[in-house]
């Protein structure tokens, strides 16, 4: 197979596949941090510890994004955040008596918490104690209050307060563009919290220790100091949070130790031990899993108590974690919700007889999927783009069969692309089951079996997450708080951090269904935690493998790269095309040849519908250089409001991790007003900056759970330490019809394929979860 000459364009290039590598040479990119250095995939633990890395969602946490005629998207997340703090604060209140942590869990982050000050303090831990809740009776919700667009993005801090803090970080030598997040973290009191304890700057988004040093410094003089135990707390609390925006919902004591070391802190022990009497953060201590070895054996004689059982349980080897509150507790309550899905019975909202002629209609694994559903509260479905046909044949078939059941997706993108995929299959039909079972394959159903639909608004039953849990969409809740629903089918299920996804736990009812339904080779979610991946591995629940590949030669692309296998396709339709380059400025400038020319021109699909994604933000061919190559070549303009102009692509970021594209619509006093996946926003001008970025060129995180009909996959020579399966396998998989890769890697890009795993998370699902689930089927 031939690459395509440096000069030629695309509608004159070979087809083939990204394995086979350009005869070309690179050269290191210079000047700004290169994307292998600051990719978007998450950093492993102890180096996350240790230094910042530029993730997705770090830098534009903040802010709303309406709904069409609703509550906005960034509302619906803060509202979950808030009554995900307020259940904190409550289980907080309730703490009493101490439990053994690592031993036998009652269900309660109360008990959790307790347990940890027990173990700490040298307590005998007591009985564990759990109460099981009976079923809450149904009562009719009332209709939740909907926002006509638009929606100004988040509370601004008043004005006073801001200038009270941006007067004490001038007086420290902080940049004063932090005052107005600085203030909304910290509240009324922010200037006075700030010359109480400098440190609390480390709280702001991209602050790092040494500037808070500095900020400390020129505010306490002498004072300031690596022992000072400010700064200890704050430092802690900063890796540990570090640590969760690489995913991690704990670290090993050790790797916290070594990265305060390097910190400067004097004595790192004692700095986690005061941390944890403090109750900043909890530290548990778990057992490792059971080898085919036998355990060691201890020497009863010695101590002249406890009999050998009691001794080789006492020396079975754990390791020992410590976790920030709000995920320790977060985790605990995913377990709990968990196991009550997988323990209790679904209810019987339908005759077995009629669940088996829908699975028998659906046939193959669409078939599968819906038996599993049925007789279990929880079920696992993997598959591609393709494998959607299933769940949306298992949401229509329980709603023929009467049940209250809705889709939830991340985005409004995929939100709206799975009520396409509803809609689009007529009632009556035959099935959407796999190719080889009779059905059709495109989505519809058994006759009687009706299109999903909500009942209140006439439209397909899909929401966001973000939405459901808010009240903003969905069904809304009973008088108890548990959503109205019988089945839940949560999309893109690996985006599931652990918080996002305690929340959708705790609001099912009991005898409630959840499906949780993604592909696992993605990129895993930007908030802390690997549920999907955790449940996978731990067997505690049926798992449905759709057997329905991704169509054509890029299915056949990104599924030999899912099971680490970069192959040779053919593509007849220059479905795949391969452009070598030999530098960061060739790299770039193929990349705008083939946007703004040849992609349109020899593929069809207009410059607004091709995507282009690089492995990271900064470097000579990070999204900051291609989106300002394109804007001058597709939208020119002077950038009045920040460096946008109306026309520009954006990529929006109302809340950590969640990026949802869309175009500038014009700016005033208001802010900026954007459009976003037909929603109407409005940023203020203060929220710009850290919310809204140029969108003709993404990151893998941030293009998750989107698709276009092109895609321009951009791999510079400099990005190979970025490079990994998931990160290719997620760029690869988001082109429907066309993928072009500018390929300056060579050889790393097969190497990356067939070795880079994803980096591990540190998580305690599985430890959780083993107590409380027994041995489950399937």
């Amino acid at each position: 197979m031939s690459t395509e000459p440096p000069e030629e364009t695309a509608e004159n290039a070979e087809p083939g596949t990204p394995g086979e590598s350009a005869d070309t040479s690179q050269t290191a990119a210079a000047s700004e941090t290169a994307p292998g250095t600051a990719p978007d995939a998450p950093a492993e633990a102890e180096g996350t510890a240790a230094e910042s890395t530029e993730a997705e969602g770090t830098e534009a946490e903040d802010g709303r994004t309406p709904g069409a005629g609703q509550v906005s998207e960034a509302e619906a997340e803060l509202l979950a955040q808030r009554a995900e703090r307020e259940r904190i604060e409550r289980r907080k209140a309730e703490r009493r008596g101490p439990i053994e942590a690592g031993g036998k869990l009652s269900g309660t982050a109360a008990d959790l918490l307790a347990a940890v000050r027990a173990v700490e303090s040298g307590e005998q831990p007591v009985a564990p104690v759990s109460e099981e809740a009976r079923p809450a009776p149904r009562r009719p919700a009332p209709e939740p209050v909907r926002q006509a667009p638009p929606v100004t993005v988040g509370p601004v801090p008043a004005e006073g307060v801001v200038a009270a803090v941006r007067e004490v970080l001038a007086r420290g030598g902080a940049p004063e563009a932090l005052a107005a997040q600085a203030a909304g973290l910290l509240g009324e009191g922010a200037a006075q919290a700030l010359r109480a304890d400098p440190w609390q700057l480390l709280r702001v988004a991209g602050v790092r220790p040494e500037q808070a040093d500095g900020f400390a410094r020129a505010l306490l003089g002498g004072e300031a100091g690596p022992d000072d135990g400010r700064r200890e707390r704050a430092v802690t609390g900063w890796l540990l949070e570090q640590a969760a925006v690489a995913g991690h919902t704990a670290l090993e004591v050790s790797a916290l130790t070594a990265a305060l070391a390097r910190q400067g802190v004097p004595d790192p022990e004692e700095a986690v031990r005061t941390a944890v009497s403090d109750g900043d953060v909890l530290v548990f201590r778990d057992p490792l899993p059971q080898t085919d070895a036998p355990a060691p054996r201890r020497d009863t004689a010695s101590d002249g108590d406890g009999d050998g059982a009691d001794g080789a349980e006492e020396e079975r080897p754990v390791r020992v974690l410590v976790a920030l509150e709000r995920y320790a507790m977060a985790e605990e309550s995913l377990a709990d919700g968990l196991a009550r899905l997988i323990g209790s019975a679904p209810r019987q909202d339908g005759p077995d007889a009629e669940w088996e002629r829908a699975a028998a209609s659906a046939g193959g694994s669409a078939g599968e999927l819906i038996r599993a559903v049925a007789g279990h509260g929880l079920v696992l479905h993997t598959g591609g783009e393709a494998s959607l046909a299933e769940p949306a044949a298992l949401l229509r078939a329980a709603r023929g069969l009467g049940l209250r059941a809705w889709a939830a997706a991340h985005t409004p993108v995929g939100r709206t692309r799975f009520a396409a995929l509803l809609e689009a299959a007529p009632a009556g039909g035959t099935g959407a089951g796999d190719p080889d079972s009779g059905g059709s394959g495109s989505g519809e159903t058994d006759a009687g079996v009706t299109a999903a639909g909500d009942e209140r608004t006439g439209g397909p039953a899909v929401a966001t997450v973000a939405g459901l849990l808010s009240g903003a969409e969905g069904p809304g809740r009973d008088a108890d708080g548990a959503l109205l629903l019988d089945l839940l089918v949560v999309l893109d299920a690996p985006q599931l951090d652990v918080e996002t996804a305690a929340l959708v736990t705790e609001s099912l009812p009991d005898g409630s269904r959840l499906l949780l339904a993604g592909d696992p080779g993605v990129l895993w979610s930007a908030g802390p935690g690997r549920v999907f991946a955790d449940l996978l591995a731990a067997r505690v629940c049926p798992q449905i493998a759709s057997r329905r590949p991704d169509p054509g030669p890029l299915g056949e692309l990104v599924s030999g790269v899912g099971v680490g296998e970069l192959n040779q396709v053919a593509a007849p339709g220059k479905e795949v095309v391969i452009v070598p380059v030999r530098d960061p400025g060739e790299a770039v400038h193929r990349t705008v040849q083939l946007v703004a020319d040849s992609v349109p021109r020899a593929i069809g699909v207009p410059v607004e519908e091709t995507q282009v994604i690089t492995p990271g933000h900064g470097g000579a061919v990070g999204t900051r250089a291609l989106n300002a190559a394109l804007k001058e070549r597709l939208n020119p303009g002077p950038g009045r409001f920040g460096g946008f102009d109306p026309g520009d692509r954006i990529a929006y970021s109302p809340a950590l991790g969640r990026t949802v594209p869309g175009r500038v619509v014009k700016a005033d006093a208001d802010g900026l007003h954007l459009s976003c996946a037909g929603e109407a926003v409005v940023v203020p001008q203060e929220r710009v900056e850290r919310s809204v970025r140029h969108g003709w060129a993404l990151t893998a995180h941030q293009a998750v759970g989107v698709r276009w009909p092109a895609v321009v996959v951009v791999l510079p020579g400099d990005a190979v330490q970025a490079l990994s399966r998931p990160w290719v396998y997620t760029a690869f998989s988001r082109a429907d019809r066309h993928l072009s890769v500018v390929h300056g890697v060579e050889q790393a890009l097969p190497r990356a394929v067939a070795e880079g795993a994803a980096k591990p998370r540190t998580t305690r699902l599985p430890v959780l979860l083993a107590p409380q689930v027994p041995a489950a089927a399937g």
